[in-house]
């Protein structure tokens, strides 16, 4: 009698993880048509360029990787300072977007459009077409000018999945840290950046 209630259980089971394995490689949506990740992305990390006070030319990365199992791609990501002393303000029309890390780089993606909520001051990047999971991506802004007053700047970045009703799920911040510099330090970037 032990052998066939070992081998229901045995089948039960394995329904169980067939069934798991299918939701895992699904997004989730509710009834009122929101459209979760089913695993959301997450932020690897930020960097930048120059990391001076006052300094011209920088750039800022925020790399994303986009897990196999996410369920839906990747539309839409917000990047949103937190309450700081310095707002950064960014030239969106130099924004852009590419395949794998700012030290392994992969091939340009296409961004639909940036843009930015005035009272928030939220930069958005819409992707077109979204991109697919099991991608790592890397965002760079172009700041108009590094930060006035050192310290540590926090970013904190949304992502958005594909679909009419997408909610957004926070992945953390990206920790920027800017340094007082030497008068070299200050003029050297804005000297480079006019002749290249």
């Amino acid at each position: 009698m032990r052998v066939p209630y070992i081998l229901s259980t045995t089948i039960a089971l394995g329904v169980t993880l067939a069934t798991s394995s299918i939701n895992l490689s699904q997004a989730v949506q509710l009834r009122d048509g929101k459209v979760y990740f089913t695993q959301p992305p997450y932020l690897l990390g930020a960097k930048t360029t120059y990391n001076g006070v006052n300094m011209w030319g920088a750039k800022y990365y925020f790399t994303i990787n986009i897990p196999e199992n996410a369920g839906e791609p990747l539309q839409k990501i917000t990047i949103n300072q937190r309450d700081a002393i310095v707002h950064v303000r960014f030239d969106l029309e130099d924004s852009f977007a590419f395949e794998g890390t700012p030290s392994d780089r992969g091939q340009k993606l296409k961004i639909q459009d940036v843009t930015r909520d005035r009272e928030t001051n939220a930069v958005s990047i819409t992707f077109e077409p979204p991109l697919r999971p099991g991608q790592t991506v890397t965002i760079g802004l172009q700041p108009k000018q590094n930060p006035s007053v050192p310290g540590v700047y926090l970013f904190g970045v949304t992502a958005f999945p594909s679909g009419e009703q997408p909610h957004g799920q926070f992945l953390g911040y990206g920790r920027l840290q800017f340094y007082g510099g030497d008068i070299d330090s200050y003029f050297f970037p804005r000297f480079y950046r006019s002749w290249r």
